[in-house]
Order: C-alpha cells, then structure tokens, then sequence
C-alpha cells in the first residue's frame, strides 16, 4: 500500500494589522487526505481517507514576515507541521493509514435486512 498525502491549507484567520504588517495569519484551517495508490474500489477510484482542523501559529516573533501576496501553500504546511509537532503529524497520518486499511479490508460491514 503506497499513500500519500495532500495537504490544504488554503483557508487563513489572519490579524488585518498587526505590528505595522497587513494581514497577519494566526490561525490555518487545514486538511489532509491520504491517497493509497496502488489500491482501487469496485469503481476504480483510489481509497482516500481525510481529517480537518485548525492550527494555531505564532505571531509573536514577526520579524522575518512574508507578506501574504508572497505565500506559499508550501510555507503555510510547513508552519503548520511545525505547530503541531512531528509527532501529532506522524499520529495524524498514520490514522488515515488505518482508515484506508479498514475501507480496503473491513472488519464490520452494516446491512439492511429486507
């Protein structure tokens, strides 16, 4: 099972002045789904699991600021990886891991009798 993972971090609360800087981020509305590439449903789809939330970042220190024109998704994923911690993100995605092992092999399935 090879998956991989897709980060959107498109979604911002920023401070519209701060310090003498415009637009400010302080917060990131984040989601990752997880892709499994070599693995396919009955119509052909690769399996996907996803998880959301928010992430906090700290505005304390904005010396070395990028304004928000110049931005990246690349910069604001890292921020984000950053806030939560390597091991939050390693937990994070190998919870999708296991979404995409069950949806593959499930261990339940739900019927309706009739």
């Amino acid at each position: 099972m090879a998956i991989g993972y897709t980060w959107d971090v498109s979604t911002v609360d920023t401070y519209p002045t701060k310090d003498s800087k415009s637009d400010v981020i302080y917060n990131v509305h984040w989601r990752i789904t997880a892709t499994d590439d070599t693995n396919k449903d009955s119509d052909g789809n690769n399996w996907t699991a996803t998880s959301y939330g928010t992430q906090s970042v700290d505005t304390s220190d904005i010396s070395s600021f990028t304004s928000f024109a110049d931005l990246t998704s690349s910069d604001v994923q890292a921020w984000v990886e950053t806030a939560m911690g390597e091991e939050a993100v390693t937990a994070l995605k190998s919870g999708l891991d296991a979404q995409i092992a069950l949806l593959i092999t499930p261990t339940s399935v739900t019927k309706t009798i009739g």
